[in-house]
């Protein structure tokens, strides 16, 4: 019995160990995400509360814990209240199998990349139920919208991720940063990786694919009757995953936690740094991205998509296995 209480002790302190520092950079990349916009819009940004404005976050936290939760009179209470909360719990579930070292990870299981794409793909079931919930229309829509955009870039997703499984020979995320020792599998799968990082933009709802929650026609979208903790949730929800779609880039591409070169002073950079400077080089991407990029209408969305991403994944699965099997350099496991 003691030893049973002992191993939950001791992974509840390696849970809360993944999930603080998680929790602080979603605040800091909100912080992050403004100042990008600020800069390209030659404005200050957050400066305020705090040095250079990065309590500004903190600051909103505590406004939303202290704002009251309103629930519309003909919503569905129940799954209005689930909605959020399924949506954070998805997004931070994810990272328990996201390695930041050889040995740095929550959960090194052999179908890593598998249970990342199962869980990734389980959230748009949140944002359905926050929209169809509400009782409105503008969140129906925009729930509807949301389901249509999220399955259609999946596809794409898993498509490209089976080009880097063709090379690598595993579902192990660890097995698939080490396979990239020699050369990054950016450098081979450079199209790939640039179709990969648009549909996450996709999934992830950020401009110019933000159209489930586009406040220009649709209020805030499924967000609409939301408010208080249970907005934070969705936002919390939302930066998490962007997160995890630039460490998802970062192992997939750009060799993880693997140094660009292994000589001095690379070499003396602790493993996970290395991972989390990769991680917040895509995400000023996304903000780049979001700060310059005009919103696309719905039907290039979906052209896109389907009429381009889809058929040029394809071919490149295609391409990657006949040159792997043509010069016999497919993996044995």
């Amino acid at each position: 019995m003691l030893n049973y209480l002992s191993i939950i002790i001791e992974e509840t302190y390696r849970i809360l160990f993944l999930l603080v520092p998680l929790l602080v950079a979603v605040a800091m990349i909100v912080w992050l995400d403004r100042r990008v916009w600020a800069f390209v819009q030659k404005r200050r940004g957050p400066n305020v509360v705090g040095p250079f404005g990065l309590f500004q976050s903190l600051a909103d936290f505590l406004k939303y814990i202290f704002k009251e939760i309103i629930i519309p009179a003909s919503a569905n209470k129940v799954i209005f209240i689930l909605a959020p909360i399924i949506t954070m719990t998805l997004a931070l579930i994810a990272w328990a199998v996201i390695p930041f070292g050889e040995t740095l990870v929550l959960s090194n299981i052999n179908v890593g990349i598998l249970y990342l794409f199962a869980v990734s793909s389980l959230g748009v079931y949140g944002i359905i139920m926050g929209g169809w919930a509400s009782n409105s229309k503008y969140p129906f829509l925009g729930a509807i919208r949301s389901a249509a955009q999220m399955v259609s870039y999946e596809v794409s997703i898993g498509i490209i991720i089976i080009n880097v499984l063709l090379c690598v020979g595993s579902l192990n995320l660890n097995d698939i940063v080490l396979a990239q020792k020699n050369i990054w599998f950016v450098i081979p799968l450079f199209p790939m990786f640039v179709i990969f990082f648009i549909s996450a933009l996709a999934e992830t709802n950020r401009p110019p694919f933000d159209l489930p929650e586009a406040e220009a026609e649709l209020v805030a979208g499924y967000q609409t009757e939301y408010s208080g903790m249970m907005y934070a949730m969705f936002w919390l929800g939302e930066y998490a995953n962007i997160l995890l779609m630039c460490a998802m880039g970062s192992i997939l591409f750009l060799g993880g936690w693997l140094s660009p070169l292994e000589m001095y002073p690379f070499n003396l950079i602790p493993s996970a740094l290395w991972l989390i400077f990769k991680i917040l080089f895509l995400f000023i991407l996304f903000a780049l991205v979001k700060s310059i990029v005009p919103r696309y209408r719905y039907d290039q969305l979906m052209k896109l998509g389907w009429k381009i991403f889809l058929p040029l994944s394809l071919f490149w699965v295609v391409l990657t296995s006949s040159y792997l099997l043509y010069f016999n350099l497919l993996p044995v496991n």
